[in-house]
């Protein structure tokens, strides 16, 4: 199984090494054109690294971490922005570097800590949910031995749900190592399947790390320049050309514009919800009922995924592929559980 391989192990070192040769320049270097300078090797370097792994499923996880977000970190620190900084310490700093995480601050600007009643409350919040989402990932896998018979849109939807379901167990799970070693992290996922709008959705429920790397990256410095709605525009215009990479690196192949026209869609209805809201307020219209909104919210994007999302994942074998790389984890998992457990599973 890749995830056993020592590439992963290797990969990691080599991060880390990256990671203290960019504090170590950030140190010295003022931000500016001398820091960037110095740091491009290390962007070039995070954009190449995912590439070494054989797995469709563990090089575009790598992907995320490292040529989306890593190479968007060091870049931001380059211009002395973003959530790294050299002064952080060396554990923390790798980390944040290496993992899609964002440290708490507290008010003073230092990393926040976890405190213990939160942290007992969080902790069986966190162990429930973890639980929940390996049964209905348990449960997908097994409906998948079945994908030839299903229907297109209901295999869609099921990889719907796998795609969150495992973004929010890996995401929490790598803030719970970070719990662990005494550092308290900003939240990935609030659950988006009770978003009221579209921004609602994209701006303070789904993937919330890609949200704090682009805010400062590209929304804050348009938005300065040319007013809310064409941020807006830039920031999914900037996410779909990073969606295009990512499947590039999971089915290595030429990109084909839509993830960019799936995310130029949403950014567009994005701007114009707001306009309408606004006007819809200023009349004096009491707001949708929540339920309503919600289905309207889970609608568009399950029928704009169908239509634009999804295929650039699933043509030309990439479907059939990655559905064997998950075989294998259940595979793994069943065979691991046998073996330590007194009876059959089967």
């Amino acid at each position: 199984m890749e995830l056993l391989r020592d590439s992963i192990p290797m990969v990691f070192l080599a991060v880390s090494a990256a990671a203290l040769y960019s504090r170590a320049v950030s140190s010295r270097l003022r931000p500016g054109i001398p820091r960037l300078a110095a740091l491009l090797p290390v962007v070039a370097f995070l954009a190449a690294a995912p590439l070494v792994f054989t797995s469709a499923v563990v090089r575009g996880t790598a992907a995320f971490f490292l040529t989306w977000l890593g190479a968007f970190k060091v870049a931001l620190m380059a211009a002395g922005r973003g959530p790294l900084d050299p002064n952080l310490p060396v554990l923390q700093f790798i980390f944040t570097a290496a993992l899609p995480v964002k440290l708490r601050s507290h008010g003073d600007g230092r990393p926040g800590r976890v405190a213990g009643a939160a942290a007992s409350k969080a902790r069986s919040v966190f162990l429930v949910s973890c639980a929940a989402k390996i049964a209905v990932i348990a449960i997908l896998l097994h409906l998948y031995k079945f994908a030839g018979q299903l229907h297109l849109y209901i295999r869609l939807a099921l990889y719907g749900i796998h795609i969150y379901c495992f973004l929010d167990l890996l995401l929490p799970c790598i803030a719970a190592a970070g719990a662990a070693l005494g550092m308290e992290m900003e939240p990935q996922f609030d659950r988006p399947y009770l978003a009221s709008s579209l921004r609602d959705f994209w701006g303070r429920r789904w993937n919330l790390m890609v949200s704090a790397i682009l805010r400062p990256s590209v929304y804050d410095p348009v938005r300065a320049r040319a007013g809310k709605a064409a941020a807006a525009m830039a920031t999914f215009v900037v996410s779909g050309l990073m969606h295009e990479v990512m499947v590039y690196y999971i089915a290595l192949r030429p990109p084909t514009g839509e993830m960019a026209a799936f995310f130029l869609l949403h950014g567009a209805c994005c701007v114009a919800e707001e306009m309408c809201a606004r006007r819809w307020a200023a009349r004096g219209w009491p707001p949708l009922r929540r339920p309503v909104a919600t289905l309207l919210v889970v609608v568009f994007v399950a029928g704009t995924a169908f239509w634009l999302f999804f295929p650039p994942l699933c043509r030309e074998g990439s479907e059939d592929m990655m559905l064997e790389e998950w075989a294998a984890v259940a595979a793994f998992f069943t065979g691991t559980g046998q073996k330590l457990l007194p009876y059959d599973l089967r």
